[in-house]
């Protein structure tokens, strides 16, 4: 497989894994988008949680910021909305998206006035909220920015300048054929007027401009907001009949919101009329009317506080609930995970530790078989030495016999055949026996040189230096100790002997550092007159003889068994499991 398609291999995964990441968390920003034009504000955090931000760039990261900040805002979470805006009209600073900067700041200018910090100012938002409405030509927008310019007059109690931007909103609701805009803004002229301006006629004439329009749309909160606020102008101007009449038709509108409550207000606005006309039975009859609404109202607010507390209580159960499920999942998630690093982990420690014991045991079987050929090779060349010490030696005690028979012998046959023919001529009695004496004296040599060939010749020092010096070579070389115990070897024995004899203690030893695992050895000679005793012990891990007989070719018995044979001698195997082995070989001699 070439380095190109590895490559591909590990590529492709990833790229289908990212690519899957993208399109789900596309996916969910498309979901969040869709809620929140479902105004389904509730469920919007709930989505984002699914999304890593990290993985989403800017635009991205700029809508869900603006959604999760407009969510919070439709849900009273003012500050956390705050937040997330602030955030976003970043980005879209940074990404030049002067539309979405300027409907972020519109909602943040909404926030403010909600905030819990105090010090949080909106002058620099608005001037620029304003200035990016202007820039964009945009009606809407326009709208909004002097509806917060109006706010903000009216929070420094500019009322003329607040009337003013509203008044500015109608011109432009106008220019645009915006009916409801213009007849909502001229809701808000009008309150101002009666509340602000003390102009209870000017508020009376768009009230009364105003009202048709939400009847005929059938916006009947609005209707009733505008009956109920001509009402108050009407009292103003102390015209308490118009002002009885105008709450009496509002309350025969089939409002949607907060029913109770406005029906209460009202009922305590006409108590308060009909006294004022000296109308105490009315008067009495919408107080308690009044008063019984508002009962109805305590008691639901308390029913209402309480269905609160269950379902937060409730609420608070099952995220309780959740949460032990999740961190348990998390937990045997965790577990798992553990789990599968420790089977990994340990899988990949056993395959090291097999794999190393594998190589310590290849090592130690490589060491053995060095060691062995080692002694082997040690034991080859102790018979080798002995061989060439036994040759050297041969050599020698025959160049000595030739010297010897060249000159002691040779001269004295030379002179005793003088001798002889000098005895031929004269036949002196004196002469005879000067002749004999001369041939006592060579017989001697003769048997002295015969005597010197037959007192040994491995190395001249006999078999069992032989045995010992390579007991001490074998000792220093290898982990086992190989001892030498004699008894009764004060003579030499004849060379082939001596050579058979150290043959098999060679091939015995051999098979101790083998086969036998002994960290000790010993080798007894001992010679009883007539017989040589031979035993070798060792404290290995012994055998059983039964499988390893002198009729098996196995550890070389057989060949043993073949010169102690030849020898007309006998061999015993004595060996138990773990418990080491002798073998004891009887030679007469």
């Amino acid at each position: 497989m070439t380095l190109i398609n590895l490559k591909l291999i590990i590529q492709i995964p990833a790229i289908f894994f990212i690519a899957g990441i993208c399109i789900a968390q596309e996916t969910s920003i498309d979901k969040i988008k869709y809620a929140v034009k479902l105004k389904k504000w509730h469920i919007v955090d709930s989505l984002s949680k699914n999304i890593n931000s990290k993985t989403l760039n800017e635009d991205d990261n700029a809508k869900l910021l603006f959604f999760l900040g407009e969510a919070n805002f439709k849900t009273g979470n003012f500050d956390n909305a705050f937040n997330k805006l602030e955030k976003a009209r970043v980005y879209y600073i940074k990404i030049n998206n002067k539309r979405l900067q300027a409907r972020t700041e519109n909602i943040m200018i909404e926030c403010i006035g909600n905030l819990n910090d105090a010090l949080v100012n909106a002058d620099n938002l608005i001037v620029s909220f304003c200035k990016l409405s202007y820039e964009l030509n945009d009606y809407l927008l326009i709208c909004d920015c002097h509806y917060h310019k109006a706010n903000q007059a009216l929070d420094r109690f500019n009322n003329s300048e607040g009337i003013f931007h509203f008044k500015k909103i109608s011109k432009l609701a106008l220019k645009n054929k915006d009916s409801i805009k213009y007849y909502n803004n001229q809701l808000n002229i009008g309150t101002l007027l009666g509340y602000y301006e003390k102009n209870p006629k000017a508020s009376i004439q768009i009230y009364n401009e105003v009202i048709p329009y939400f009847k005929e749309r059938k916006d009947y909160d609005r209707e009733f907001l505008a009956k109920y606020n001509l009402s108050i102008q009407h009292k103003e101007t102390e015209n308490y009949k118009a002002a009885i009449n105008t709450l009496i038709s509002a309350d025969s509108i089939p409002i949607t919101e907060q029913i109770l409550e406005n029906k209460k207000i009202l009922y305590k606005a006409l108590s308060e009329y009909y006294e004022k006309i000296v109308d105490y039975k009315k008067s009495h009859l919408y107080l308690q009317k009044s008063n019984q609404i508002k009962d109805s109202i305590d008691s639901n607010t308390k029913i209402k506080e309480i269905s609160e507390i269950q379902t937060k209580y409730q609420t608070a159960e099952k995220e309780k609930q959740l949460l032990i499920e999740k961190q348990k999942r998390k937990q045997n998630f965790n577990l798992l995970i553990g789990a599968l690093v420790i089977i990994l982990f340990g899988g990949i420690t056993a395959f090291l530790l097999q794999k190393n014991t594998r190589k310590k045991q290849k090592l130690a079987e490589q060491e053995k078989a060095l060691e062995t050929q080692k002694l082997a090779t040690i034991l080859k060349e102790q018979e080798l030495v002995s061989i060439d010490a036994m040759i050297e030696g041969q050599e020698k005690e025959r160049q000595r016999i030739a010297n010897d028979l060249h000159d002691d012998l040779g001269g004295l046959m030379a002179t005793v055949k003088l001798h002889f023919n000098v005895l031929k001529d004269k036949q002196t009695p004196e002469l005879f026996d000067k002749t004999n004496s001369l041939l006592d004296e060579a017989y001697n040599k003769i048997r002295g040189i015969a005597h010197a060939k037959n007192s040994g010749v491995i190395a001249k020092q006999g078999l069992l230096i032989a045995v010992q010096n390579m007991a001490d070579k074998i000792s220093v070389a290898n982990k086992i100790k190989v001892h030498v115990i004699d008894h009764g070897l004060e003579n030499r024995l004849e060379n082939s002997l001596e050579l058979t004899l150290f043959r098999i203690i060679q091939e015995l030893i051999a098979n101790v550092i083998k086969h036998a695992e002994a960290t000790e050895t010993t080798i007894h000679l001992t010679n009883h007159k007539e017989t040589l005793n031979l035993m070798i012990e060792d404290n290995g891990k012994g055998f059983n003889p039964k499988q390893i007989t002198t009729k098996t070719s196995g550890m070389g018995i057989h060949s043993i068994d073949k010169r102690v044979e030849h020898l007309n001698g006998s061999m015993t195997i004595e060996s138990e499991i773990n418990k080491g082995t002798s073998v004891i070989i009887d030679i007469p001699i």
